[in-house]
């Protein structure tokens, strides 16, 4: 379990991490989401120990991570997959990392082959693309078997084989108890991945919550209608609090109202359905509708629009 308590991190005038508190529980995988330079990497640091806090405090398992005599048993993390002496093996910087906490050269096998990096242990990671580096990465974090996983991104380089290989791992991770706190920017893989979420913005926590109560609070109700009459049926519908877009000919999304009213008005004034469907928003999109306001750095959509017409032509 990771116990953060209004821990705050300033540098200088600027606050990194704004008086956050927050659980990561046992047995599920938990989200770490949050615009570019929300504080997520900081966060992480921060229950490390690798920065301290200006006050606050943060617990895993109830202890500073400092206060482990063998930390490798307790935590397993990955912050930066390149942390890594560029001339060494795979197998042997694990080695190097078991022999400092007594684990057998036994377990550095079993996780090489965990990972697949059979076929390239012995070369140097410095010759690693960067999903072997993530692959190497993750082996570190979980040589010492630990009780709690955090990972920062971890699937960054990884193919479609390599993201459903680390998606499977956390959930048998969490499965097993242990605590798996995850962060990263695939929004879609997240929705798939974890259980709960954490989101923070601008150093604040602004969301604490399961994923499906997460879409659900931040995301609107689109109803999506097919109809050779969907001109007229937009027409019935529309007023203040309701929105009937055309997507295509005969193809409404409708926003505003739920499949049982509209289906009951088309039937009042004999409109023909062919498709009366509620469609599910992703984590995307309720992400980007919470945290509109909390991104530090906004692109100029007039420069962005001038960009995509010189890339078109």
């Amino acid at each position: 379990m990771i116990e953060a308590h209004n821990l705050t991190k300033r540098y200088g005038e600027q606050t990194a991490v704004n008086d956050l508190t927050f659980t990561v529980k046992p047995g599920i995988v938990t989200g770490f989401l949050g615009p570019n330079g929300s504080g997520k990497s900081t966060t992480m640091r921060l229950i490390l120990g690798l920065d301290a806090p200006s006050q606050g405090e943060v617990k895993v398992n109830g202890k500073r991570y400092a206060e482990f005599p063998a930390p490798l048993h307790e935590v397993g993390a990955l912050l930066e997959a390149r942390s890594v002496h560029t001339g060494r093996s795979a197998y042997n910087h694990l080695l190097a990392l078991a022999q400092t906490h007594g684990i057998p050269r036994s377990r550095v096998d079993e996780l090489i082959e965990l990972v697949g990096l059979e076929s390239v242990a012995k070369k140097r990671a410095g010759q690693f693309s960067l999903g072997m580096g993530q692959r190497l990465g993750i082996a570190s974090a979980l040589l010492g078997d630990p009780e709690v996983v955090m990972l920062d991104e971890p699937v960054n380089g990884l193919d479609p084989d390599g993201i459903r290989w680390i998606r499977d791992l956390m959930k048998t991770l969490a499965g097993e108890g242990r605590t798996v706190f995850l962060s990263s920017h695939l929004m879609s893989e997240m929705a798939l991945t974890a259980d709960h979420l954490i989101v923070i913005g601008r150093g604040r926590l602004i969301a604490d919550v399961s994923v499906d109560e997460f879409i659900r609070r931040h995301s609107k109700l689109v109803v999506v209608v097919r109809s050779p009459q969907a001109t007229e049926l937009a027409e019935l519908v529309a007023g203040p609090d309701v929105t009937a877009d055309a997507v295509e000919p005969g193809l409404l999304e409708i926003q505003g109202l739920t499949a049982e009213q509209i289906g009951t008005e088309a039937a009042a004034h004999d409109i023909v359905l062919h498709e009366l469907s509620p469609r599910q928003a992703s984590l995307e999109e309720a992400f980007m509708e919470l945290t509109r306001d909390e991104v530090e750095f906004h692109a100029n959509a007039s420069i962005s629009n001038e960009l995509e017409g010189a890339i078109a032509a």
